[in-house]
């Protein structure tokens, strides 16, 4: 805990380039409209919520007749000051920012009428389009949602971890919203949630998502070329040595992926069936030789 509070106070204070504040200012405006977008001409018509503050914000300003974005903003706010001590002035202030443009775009459309009175429509096309917006707020700094922050400062506390909070508090949000829309309505916000969900999945991790390859086999120079060749993947060769036999071995590393998971196992069974295997998803790759080499 010392090193991370450390490494912490080493980044906090670093200014970020000029550049790099306005494509992250520019971005997070983007997702924050596009999820207001989701909100007022698919979900909020058709008495659809999402989870966490914005599912609270949409109870509430159904019950009361009150702005949306008064409640998103006003809602959220103790979360930003939450954000700011425990995760930093960059993040706080990029989630500010966020919220702030969420709660104005979710004003300004509230008069447009929705694009369809179809209910599985507006949950399909309003999951997706909200969950483009939100994958894109948290890939590049912020945050729509205070709901995250309170699972952290829980988890920390509690056996539970952070996902596992989250989804009890969505459970409870989504399962309220029966009692205010209808239980249909209960379960076409479960629908849309879910789908918002992987959507954000997929526009945080690319739709080619990156995997690792660990390869321990006597045959790991054929693998190694065989790789190289057939992939166009660099590999880089690690000394091991096994635990209870104390034999050495050569442990391959390559990053592949996911579209290219299948033919990888397919040149290991081919080369040494024997060979040990493990794929493990990697959320972000940078640097290094990456990019495919030409394909024999």
């Amino acid at each position: 805990m010392e090193v991370t509070a450390q490494l912490q106070s080493q980044v906090v204070h670093k200014k970020l380039p000029k550049k790099q504040v306005v494509q992250r200012t520019l971005l997070i405006t983007i997702g924050a409209v596009l999820m207001a977008i989701g909100l007022e001409i698919f979900l909020v018509p058709n008495n659809v919520i999402d989870g966490g503050v914005v599912g609270i914000s949409i109870i509430l300003s159904h019950l009361t007749g009150w702005k949306l974005g008064a409640f998103i903003f006003i809602l959220n706010l103790p979360f930003f000051f939450i954000g700011y001590k425990q995760i930093g002035k960059t993040f706080a202030l990029s989630t500010l920012y966020g919220i702030a443009i969420l709660s104005i775009g979710t004003t300004l459309l509230h008069p447009v009428p929705g694009l369809t009175e179809d209910v599985l429509l507006a949950t399909v096309f309003g999951g997706i389009i909200l969950g483009i917006g939100v994958g894109i707020v948290i890939r590049y700094g912020g945050s729509l949602d205070g709901t995250e922050i309170l699972a952290i400062l829980i988890n920390n506390k509690t056996p539970f971890s952070v996902g596992e909070i989250i989804m009890f508090f969505n459970l409870f949000i989504l399962g309220s919203a029966g009692f205010v829309f209808g239980w249909d309505r209960a379960m076409y916000s479960l629908i849309a949630y879910f789908i918002a969900f992987k959507t954000i999945d997929i526009v945080i991790e690319g739709v080619e998502q990156s995997k690792s390859a660990w390869i321990i086999s006597d045959k790991h120079t054929q693998i190694g070329e065989a790789i190289l060749a057939r992939l166009g993947r660099g590999v880089t060769y690690f000394k091991g040595e096994g635990a209870y036999t104390g034999d050495e071995k050569k442990v391959i590393f390559c990053v592949i992926t996911r579209l290219e998971e299948a033919k990888l196992k397919s040149i290991v069974e081919e080369i040494d069936p024997t060979a040990f295997l493990a794929v493990a998803d990697i959320a972000e790759v940078r640097g290094g030789r990456f990019k495919k080499k030409g394909i024999h």
